[in-house]
């Protein structure tokens, strides 16, 4: 009987820690994650291909990151940004609610693995008092 129990409590340790030992996913910048053009340009040279898109205005790429963003050159005080803007949406930077926390999917996969480890808990120790 102890043994079932043990190897109960081991399946729901795996099953519980096994979705979370997947590989790490590089965190995806965007031109709103800086604060100056030449941050985000330091971080486009040092990252070969353009994984994050930095460079994505109309027309071909022009080896500039987030145009759009003021310059750490510009007069002291309130700084004005370039009148070129993104036109990808998204894509292009400017946001949206994508990374702004889990999506409906991955809530629900976390709400059935804390009612899982619960109710399993629960069985547990009902079978002990019994």
């Amino acid at each position: 009987m102890h043994r079932r129990t043990g190897a109960l409590g081991i399946l729901i340790a795996a099953a519980t820690a096994l979705p979370l030992a997947g590989t790490a996913h590089a965190q995806d910048l965007d031109c709103v994650d800086f604060t100056y053009q030449e941050e985000a340009q330091a971080v486009y040279e040092a990252t070969p291909g353009d994984p994050h898109r930095l460079d994505e205005d109309r027309g071909p790429d022009d080896g500039i990151a987030c145009e759009w963003l003021p310059r750490r050159g510009a007069a002291t005080g309130t700084s004005t940004p370039s009148a070129v803007t993104p036109t990808l949406g998204v894509r292009g930077g400017l946001g949206g609610s994508s990374s702004s926390g889990p999506s409906d999917w991955e809530t629900g996969v976390g709400a059935a693995f804390v009612l899982g480890t619960a109710g399993a808990a629960g069985y547990a120790l009902r079978r002990r008092r019994v």
